[in-house]
């Protein structure tokens, strides 16, 4: 192909503008040299990554919107965005000869599946002449800086991660690119692709991307940039709340979130958790009043951190086996409680308003609202409560079979937060008070006296009054009828019972621990993260 060389920005989960360096990376080298370059940047829809990781239709459908804001901003800066279709395996080789290309830049991941595609491309740019320049910044810290400065080794406890990085010196976010409109430069010309389709690199449509349209819920988190910055401009308006916020204090079963509900944007990269680290620091420097790390919102920003350098750290991150952080527990296989659990048939209503709907499955009972199907995203406590439930308080299940459904169903998803938190509600690593458990009854109860929340997410139950709703075993046949849902019938009764189980439980995990080599005064007994 003839025509000007390229330079390509490979988009991976950095989905925004601003504070992206690998981005900045090549606007710069074209405003430098604006009659010599072609600037393409690419987002690589590869269907492969659906044998790595499961991807619900909520967050299919905040990628697509993401993507879509994602190349306005890019028009807006005098470019666009190239959709294209395939593995970066077999689209590098062509973009590089078909685009002549010259520069590629992207940002590092510490995925095992984007760790494997990124060392693949590196090589095959280094074969074809193609410089490579990477950038960490999904993250505040590069975790490897972290790494280096703890003996190269992850820190164990979030106290030691706190005073690595009080060492190292923090980069300044970037705005966004200088726009290439007034360079007035020429669309490249049409490759193949483009020759045989002229939409052939266009943003994917939803029907693309979701094949069963009933399994999309409410759509609470619009997705992309300008939809995170809107709502962190919201967030941190109010400086009273961010500086009083308190993870412990804030509320599982509100009906709106009571956090910031910025991890969506977060994970997915729309909005740069530097850029939100030194909004936050600004505000904290002028009111020095504030709630203090580990509770607080800087505490849950650095959370983020540790569980990234932990998961940088070790490849097993999100299993058991050869996890060198994990505790090998003897958990147990019941495909009937866990079946129970996946789809919100526990007989606890607090749980099962908390998890998923079934959509086509042959129960005799059918709940179609449960939150964390119907809107992909729940608060972190009500997370703590259903993992607690699920593994080391209830069912004695582990805790690898619910990381696998919060990652299909959860938008904000993320391999390294996902299998950290998971592995800490088990009690199987960072956390080892596991004679704290959730009670499925008392903690709902705790915030939310009326059953608000239940009668939202779990309408069968809507007409049992307050005092009963939470434990609908307790109500008599008459009461049950008379309220409109019978046990057993209109919904299920309680698959254990949790005044017996837990007990056992704890038993099970102290077994655990005495045989373990990892000692529990390794661990914390902080809280855990989602902001």
């Amino acid at each position: 192909m003839s025509g000007k060389p390229s330079l390509i920005h490979w988009f991976r989960k950095g989905l925004r503008v601003h504070d992206n360096p690998a981005l900045t990376d090549i606007f710069e080298q074209a405003r430098a040299h604006p009659s010599s370059y072609n600037i393409r940047p690419i987002y690589i829809l590869d269907s492969g990554v659906t044998e790595w990781t499961k991807i619900g239709a909520n967050r299919w459908r905040f990628l697509q919107e993401s993507l879509e804001d994602l190349h306005g901003q890019l028009e807006a800066l005098g470019s666009r965005l190239y959709v294209i279709r395939g593995s970066p395996s077999t689209v590098f080789p062509r973009l590089f000869k078909e685009w002549r290309v010259e520069v590629l830049t992207f940002e590092e991941d510490i995925e095992p599946y984007a760790l494997k595609h990124g060392a693949a491309v590196k090589e095959l740019a280094k074969a074809t002449n193609v410089t490579v320049k990477t950038h960490y910044s999904h993250t505040i810290y590069d975790p490897h800086s972290i790494i280096r400065n703890n003996e190269d080794k992850a820190p164990l406890t979030y106290q030691k991660f706190m005073e690595i990085v009080k060492t190292l010196k923090q980069s300044k976010p970037l705005e966004k690119p200088k726009s290439l409109r007034n360079l007035n430069l020429n669309k490249p010309e049409e490759d193949s692709c483009e020759k045989e389709d002229i939409k052939c690199y266009d943003i994917p449509l939803l029907d693309e991307l979701v094949k069963s349209k009933e399994e999309l819920g409410v759509n609470k988190f619009t997705g992309g940039e300008r939809e995170a910055l809107e709502r962190l401009n919201k967030v941190l308006a109010d400086e009273k709340w961010v500086i009083e916020f308190e993870k412990p204090n804030t509320k599982p079963n509100s009906l709106e979130p009571s956090t910031t509900a910025l991890s969506p944007y977060l994970s997915f990269g729309c909005l740069s958790s530097r850029y939100f680290c030194q909004r936050l620091t600004d505000i904290l420097t002028r009111c020095p009043n504030h709630t203090k790390p580990p509770a607080s919102l800087m505490g849950q920003l650095m959370w983020r951190e540790f569980f990234y350098t932990a998961a940088t750290y070790e490849p097993n991150f999100d299993r058991m086996m050869g996890n060198s952080f994990c505790l090998q527990i003897p958990w147990l296989s019941n495909a009937t409680h866990l079946e129970a659990w996946t789809f919100g048939r526990t007989g606890y209503p607090f749980i099962d308003a908390i998890i998923i709907a079934p959509i086509c499955i042959d129960w005799p009972f059918l709940i179609c609202n449960p939150q964390l199907r119907k809107e992909g995203w729940i608060h972190h406590l009500a997370r703590h409560a259903v993992a607690c439930f699920l593994t080391r308080g209830d069912l004695w299940i582990s805790w690898e079979e619910g990381e696998k459904v919060f990652e299909e169903l959860l938008l904000d998803q993320d391999w390294a937060l996902n299998a950290g938190n998971w592995m800490w509600l088990s009690a199987s690593a960072f956390f080892y008070k596991y004679f704290h458990v959730y009670s499925p009854v008392a903690f709902g109860k705790k915030t939310d006296r009326s059953g608000s929340y239940i009668r939202k997410y779990v309408p069968e139950l809507a007409e049992y009054p307050g005092d009963k709703i939470y434990e609908p075993w307790k109500v008599s046949l008459a009461d049950q009828r008379a309220y409109g849902c019978v046990l057993g019938s209109d919904y299920p009764h309680r698959i254990v019972n949790h005044e017996l189980e837990y007990k056992e439980n704890i038993k099970r995990m102290s077994a655990a621990y005495k045989y373990s080599s990892i000692a529990a005064k390794d661990f914390e007994d902080y809280d855990t993260v989602e902001v």
